[in-house]
């Protein structure tokens, strides 16, 4: 089965499924994984015995760290598990009730353990230097335990962070509520195809639409899709409101000067980085302009509205890419990360850690996830496109980054910061493109494939650049007290889109509710990652093809440092410097560059 009808959604059990993950590699059933909750809460009572003896000496903190630890690992299994099964269909009722107490659980593991950070960072500074020496199994928790005392001054009382921790399934409601409407709740209406047949608008269908060289279809997704979102669009706001007034909540809590800057401090990022990336790309938007003016040449339009972006630009090529011969051209284009990266490719497909088609109440658009001690998994909602090849990649260089890190790493420090994730997906894509574009004779294949690669850049910076402008605007708003409003939010989203598109564009009023439909607004601060992540892996993936093996030592190293240290250092020791403007701009110069070898083959057209 290469590829699933698209006149109607297929139930899950119609999906072959040799395309389907199998979850069963964490629990064989779901009466292990009912084992597995009961074993934490009757663990949890444990933690209580350590609370007012951190200090006493450093093997009371050292079981209590294990045992923190034990726990945390089996509650990452049961939430990881409840919620991939959610996600095969959010429709289910058994999962959502598994999803649901997994979450409160999580909960009560917060709260049972929220004593232990205050606790550990009322123990005098050089008490706790002295314990590292005396006890060599607490070296294991050395980085963690200065990371605590360089964020001291944001960590409450005991009982103020019990509380916190115990408001967590509330703070946790405003993207619950969005995930349930957004993909169990909404409904999107019928719209003819290319053919005239009336097709069923989904998330995943929607970019495949705006894709259409028929400009009817895309006009009529286009309208479709955001109809259907303003006749939602006090909800969406409400929600929307409430998450951001969340997150300023727990900044202020915390004794941050804003949520921006609480945001970053989890990784030691400086304010800087997040406004050199803004005014990085603001001051490089000419030359995007020159990018949408040539899309209106190549598309012969008198006027490029919001529903003539994604289409490609070369119109007489059309590459069709079903998902096994995308799997092998992927490996095709990752063959200079080496045999044992290519080994685990293999392994990943044969072995079903992907899920691949799209279904009904499938949780759209695509991730990587899993939990320590099982291989990664990925979701798909595969397309036969050229760009869910890509995404494909993508994903398989998250998959593999958390493998790395889960087998070389210890639990403690197996979890990469989002700041670091975004590059070993993004390094991926470089090298497919690269290969793709040295592979290809026809001119206008590689036309296509730099429209493709000028898309990346186009989704990945500038459009990531403008949801993260738009998440501090929108911060800064209620921080001031004023409220988020649907009108309030769409004005701004369509000022925005003004801007970073300019006057070569035709800004319809439709897309000012874009914002309603975006899940990554849900975790703040998030999306600027993909921006920089996007810079860093240019920069890797060039030392790759240029040095060879040295750089891809260095590269494999990162993937296997996990969280071991500030994701900045571990740029720094991979090849990067993202204190600084220059990667940002070195990618937008590789952009303009790309853009004129486009703007070249177009003139000899």
């Amino acid at each position: 089965m290469e590829q699933v009808p698209k006149r109607k959604l297929p139930v899950r059990e119609e999906i072959d499924s040799s395309f389907k993950w199998i979850l069963e590699d964490i629990y064989q059933n779901d009466g292990e994984w009912e084992a597995e909750f009961s074993q934490v809460k009757e663990q949890l009572p444990g933690l209580a015995k350590y609370k007012g003896k951190l200090g006493e000496s450093p093997q009371e903190l050292l079981q209590c760290l294990k045992l923190k630890s034990e726990i945390s690992l089996l509650m990452e299994r049961l939430f990881v598990y409840a919620r991939m099964r959610r996600d095969e269909n959010n429709t289910n009722g058994k999962y959502q009730a598994l999803t649901d107490r997994a979450s409160s659980l999580s909960v009560q593991v917060g709260s049972a353990s929220s004593f232990i950070v205050p606790e550990i960072l009322s123990i005098p500074e050089e008490h706790l230097i002295g314990f590292l020496k005396e006890e060599k199994e607490l070296a294991l928790y050395d980085f963690y335990l200065k990371e605590l005392l360089r964020q001291k001054s944001h960590v409450l009382s005991a009982e103020q962070e019990e509380l916190l921790a115990q408001a967590g399934e509330l703070a946790g409601a405003p993207g619950n509520i969005f995930r349930m409407l957004n993909n169990a709740d909404l409904k999107f209406p019928k719209i003819k195809d290319e053919d005239g047949d009336e097709v069923e608008l989904t998330h995943g269908r929607y970019i495949q639409f705006m894709e259409s060289p028929d400009r009817r279809v895309r006009e009529e997704a286009f309208k479709a899709m955001y109809d259907t979102y303003r006749k939602n669009k006090n909800t969406f706001a409400a929600t929307l409101n409430s998450s951001v007034k969340k997150d300023v909540f727990y900044s202020r809590v915390r004794k941050y000067e804003s949520a921006l800057k609480s945001s970053l401090d989890d990784d030691n990022i400086p304010v800087e980085v997040y406004d050199n990336l803004i005014q990085t790309v603001r001051s490089n938007l000419p030359v995007f302009y020159r990018y949408v003016d040539l899309r209106k040449k190549m598309l012969e339009l008198d006027e490029l509205h919001m529903y003539d972006i994604y289409v490609p630009m070369v119109k007489e090529v059309e590459m069709k890419m079903g998902y096994k011969q995308a799997y092998e051209t992927m490996m095709k284009g990752l063959a200079p990360l080496g045999e044992e990266y290519a080994s685990l490719l293999r392994e990943a497909r044969d072995h079903r850690w992907i899920d691949v088609y799209e279904n009904e109440g499938k949780t759209s658009g695509a991730y990587s996830w899993g939990a320590y001690g099982t291989h990664p998994y990925v979701l798909l909602n595969y397309q036969d496109t050229v760009d869910n090849m890509f995404t494909l990649a993508h994903e398989m260089g998250h998959a593999l980054h958390s493998y790395y890190s889960d087998k070389e790493q210890p639990y403690l420090y197996a979890q990469y910061t989002i700041f670091v994730a975004e590059v070993a997906s993004t390094v991926n894509e470089s090298l497919l493109m690269d290969w793709m574009l040295k592979n290809t004779t026809d001119k206008k294949e590689k036309m296509f494939l730099l429209n493709h690669y000028l898309e990346q850049f186009r989704g990945t910076v500038f459009r990531q650049t403008m949801f993260a402008e738009f998440e501090k605007m929108t911060h800064e708003k209620v921080e001031k007290g004023e409220a988020l409003t649907p009108e309030t939010l769409s004005s701004m989203y369509y000022q925005l889109n003004k801007d970073y598109y300019g006057e070569q564009v035709h800004i319809d009023q439709d897309i000012e509710m874009e914002w309603s439909r975006i899940p990554h607004f849900y975790n703040a601060f998030y999306v600027y990652k993909y921006a920089t992540g996007f810079s860093a892996a240019t920069a890797l993936s060039q030392q790759i093809l240029q040095e060879g093996e040295p750089a891809v030592e260095r590269y494999l190293n990162f993937l296997k440092s996990g969280g071991s240290n500030y994701p900045l250092e571990l740029l720094k020791s991979a090849g990067v410097d993202m204190t600084t403007p220059e990667p940002i701009q070195s990618a937008l110069d590789v952009f303009r560059r790309l853009l004129d070898e486009l703007e070249s083959l177009v003139n000899e057209a």
